[in-house]
């Protein structure tokens, strides 16, 4: 008899329907064996697919069956988004899989999506009413049921950035997935995008920013001290309300950056900053150091009015019986501070901006500014955050210190 032209478990290359098939056998991730399938029109195109896979076969455990979209995304944050990433990551990522990703693609099987599957998925998407799609109207009391539930669609439709971010996530899933040797291109990259206009941003004038403060501090607001941080430091939201007293040093005059508050779902974290760059010690003017040492005063005579209901804490800002301040709530008390003020409402963001602008029209060199504002780029600085006044603004600009501590 001849000799066997191939060894035991290499698989052979054969017909198959209106082209050829191959197979090997390889060790399963489960450590099991199986076989492995490989498909084409020519025997040359599955002949090459059939070398590859031996080489697969040989390096490692390899799956012989393609999980679906939805699968794989449950894996995915399982084992890489929530070991890896922030908290705040996951729960955005789970919640783009739950809402929109497994009901579109969820049942498709990650080898075999096309862009076509992910075009039309986008597309279906950015003109379906997800009030409709996703029972928000139903889950409402029958009493307070307004609009799809009673057949009146509202027509909540998804704004082109939450299209794009959607396909940001799906890119990011399938990235992961190539990385694992699943599929060898992301399709979601090739998918064609509405536009996204940019709202531009809006910050305060200098006027607008002393009005501000002297309200707060005329009416003794508790959060006075927190509002001078976001106008003159440019602390975010979430670093502003994770500060405690150790971060302190009004002696010295400096304040250290590298932890935040966050709401995450249920919980309430302190965790770090969200990059490296943003971790810094900044020099305290001394507006900001006369508000924090009242902040401090304030703070023990409420500790002292609260007794023993009082939850110690090592936090600057706190409420009256010693929790955090969450940050909706801040940004509530915020936005009432403004109308008492008689300024337009701006988020925290755009204080951030105003911050940048002040520095800018104060003729503060941009790499200053940015090290002052922990971008970790320069073009952030310039580009996003930096909003020139009028001529008619930089004149008041040029007084800033003295018209924001007097």
């Amino acid at each position: 008899m001849p000799g066997r032209s191939r060894a035991n478990g290499e698989g052979s290359i054969f017909p198959y329907r209106n082209g050829f098939a191959a197979y090997v056998w390889v060790e399963k991730p489960d450590g099991k064996r199986g076989r492995k399938w490989v498909y084409g029109q020519t025997r040359e195109e599955v002949h090459d697919k059939w070398i590859k896979l031996h080489g697969q076969a040989k390096a490692g455990p390899v799956a012989t069956r393609s999980p679906t979209v939805g699968e794989y995304a449950g894996y995915w944050l399982r084992e890489i988004v929530k070991p890896n990433l922030a908290p705040g990551s996951y729960v955005t990522y789970e919640v783009v899989v739950r809402l929109y990703l497994v009901p579109g693609l969820g049942r498709k099987r990650l080898d075999k999506l096309r862009v076509s599957d992910v075009q039309t998925w986008i597309n279906e998407v950015g003109r379906t009413c997800q009030c409709c799609a996703q029972g928000k109207d139903e889950r409402r009391k029958p009493t307070q049921r307004r609009c799809c539930a009673l057949g009146r669609c509202c027509r909540d439709l998804p704004s082109a950035t939450s299209v794009t971010h959607l396909r940001t996530v799906l890119r990011t899933l399938f990235s992961q997935a190539i990385t694992e040797g699943l599929i060898s291109r992301n399709v979601a990259s090739l998918a064609k995008l509405p536009p996204v206009r940019k709202r531009k941003r809006k910050a305060w004038t200098s006027d607008e920013a002393r009005r501000f403060l002297e309200s707060a501090r005329a009416d003794d607001d508790p959060l006075y001290a927190a509002y001078v941080l976001v106008l003159v430091l440019g602390l975010r939201k979430g670093e502003m309300l994770g500060l405690t007293w150790a971060d302190v040093d009004l002696d010295a005059g400096e304040l250290t950056i590298d932890r935040q508050l966050q709401r995450v779902g249920a919980e309430l974290l302190h965790r770090e900053t969200k990059t490296a760059a943003s971790d810094a010690t900044l020099p305290l003017p001394d507006i900001c150091t006369v508000a924090l040492d009242r902040r401090r005063t304030a703070q023990s005579a409420a500790q002292d009015a609260a007794g023993p209901a009082w939850q110690p804490s090592d936090l600057i800002f706190t409420i009256r019986y010693g929790r955090p301040v969450e940050p909706r709530n801040f940004n509530r008390f915020r936005d009432r501070r403004c109308d008492a003020a008689g300024v337009r409402r701006i988020t925290v963001r755009d204080a951030r901006r105003t911050c940048a602008s002040l520095l800018a029209d104060l003729d503060v060199h941009p790499r200053v500014a940015m090290q002052i504002l922990r971008h970790a780029q320069f073009a952030i600085t310039m580009e996003i955050y930096t909003v020139v006044s009028s001529a008619a603004t930089r004149d008041a600009l040029k007084r800033l210190g003295q018209a924001l501590d007097r």
